[in-house]
């Protein structure tokens, strides 16, 4: 028998905030995190100057025994799990370190100035800058190895370094982890820390938004004069919990979810396509024994980016038809890669049990190409449902997608 899977525990640190009250603030405010990166002028080789940086300062009560082996990225990544645990009411609860609690999460890369000292020493023949921890801050795995550690989780690690699935995927598999019955508990996403050479990867591509002197009016997604996409960082974390498990322990539940699909394009490494992006939305539908008819709303990858745009709303709208209103978080924040599938499915859960969804930033005009779907404008929109999806595409043809459903 499948074990259901509901979502006890919410964190993240983003550019609106470190709290949904603060994310809710910036979203009805229409507040755009994006900045000009002056400190990026001396790369003359790169176009962009854009990005979606945000303050954080890792908390006073962590000790520099704990701080060593995490870079920027897993620091980002254990405080959103810190916050999404003191959300599930589960901080210091044995359940954590009996082997029944895993971690599912990921990040495009480790840290990148730990990569940069390896690299100094191939260069240039100096390991001055290496240390013990070196590794352990810029292996691909390690938010989720450092999450492990930091809270003592003794089941089973699932590093998904996906790029920008990373944290869909996490959740994801931890979804099918429970659901299968190999944990009762996992803390699942990932995260991103801002660095230029994840800007200059999408420059190359001329992927990237050159609005330089106008950081505001971009990212553009589905707009019709979009230019590209902005990367940004943050981090997101869900407590995922079989049903029961968080019934006996009274846990307050935010919603469930019901269903998850994941696949491959298999064509091209960054060409995205529409048929399986559909597919793989069929998938989580299928997975959740439900109709395209009673999902209520799309959360879209919405990038900023010509063929994602256009690849990603075409197969929404042949699956759902024009009636299904979608909108896009990266037209506030950027593009947070490893991130941004937790928190967008954070932000859908939450805009699902109050009854309004933000709308997409900087979408005047749009795009004819782009699927024909209801896209949130203006002020946002009120409207009740019982299920959400949220959508992720990465580089390598990696695709997924998620169904959330109210908890009554």
């Amino acid at each position: 028998m499948m074990r259901r899977v509901v979502v006890t525990g919410m964190g993240g640190v983003c550019g609106l905030g470190a709290s949904w009250p603060e994310v809710l603030a910036g979203l009805r405010a229409r507040r755009n995190a994006i900045r000009t990166m002056h400190e990026w002028d001396r790369y003359t080789d790169m176009n962009t100057r854009l990005a979606g940086p945000i303050e954080f300062t890792p908390p006073s009560h962590w000790t520099r025994k704990q701080l060593r082996s995490m870079g920027r990225v897993s620091q980002l990544a254990v405080r959103a799990a810190e916050l999404a645990i003191e959300d599930a009411g589960l901080t210091g609860d044995p359940v954590i370190a009996s082997g029944a609690t895993g971690v599912a999460s990921g990040s495009s890369t480790g840290s990148t100035p730990d990569i940069k000292d390896f690299a100094n020493m191939v260069i240039n023949n100096d390991a001055s800058g290496l240390n013990a921890n070196s590794y352990v801050r810029m292996m691909p795995h390690t938010t989720a190895a450092n999450i492990g550690i930091f809270f003592g989780a003794k089941g089973r690690i699932i590093p998904t370094s996906s790029a920008c699935t990373s944290s869909s995927q996490g959740i994801g598999y931890a979804y099918e982890a429970i659901k299968f019955g190999r944990q009762d508990v996992m803390i699942a996403g990932g995260a991103e820390e801002l660095c230029p050479t994840e800007a200059m990867a999408f420059d190359t591509l001329y992927a990237t938004s050159r609005r330089n002197d106008r950081p505001h009016t971009t990212p553009r997604p589905y707009d019709r004069d979009r230019d590209g996409l902005v990367v940004g960082e943050g981090a997101g974390i869900l407590i995922l919990e079989e049903l029961e498990h968080a019934q006996r322990r009274g846990a307050r539940i935010h919603a469930e979810l019901v269903g998850f699909g994941s696949n491959s394009d298999g064509v091209h490494v960054t060409k995205p396509e529409e048929a399986t992006m559909r597919v793989v939305m069929e998938l989580a539908l299928k997975d959740a024994g439900i109709s395209p008819e009673v999902i209520g709303y799309v959360n879209g990858h919405g990038t900023a980016t010509e063929h994602g745009d256009i690849a990603e709303t075409r197969a929404t709208s042949s699956l759902f038809g024009s009636r299904m209103p979608l909108s896009s978080q990266k037209s506030y924040l950027g593009h947070t890669l490893g991130a941004c599938g937790a928190l967008e499915a954070w932000f859908s859960i939450e805009m699902m049990k109050a009854g309004w969804f933000a709308p997409t930033l900087n979408l005047d005009n749009i795009d004819p190409r782009c699927g024909d779907l209801d896209y949130i404008t203006g002020e946002g929109r009120a409207l009740h449902t019982d299920f959400v999806m949220n959508n992720n595409f990465a580089f390598g043809g990696v695709n997924t997608s998620m169904v959330f459903k109210r908890f009554e």
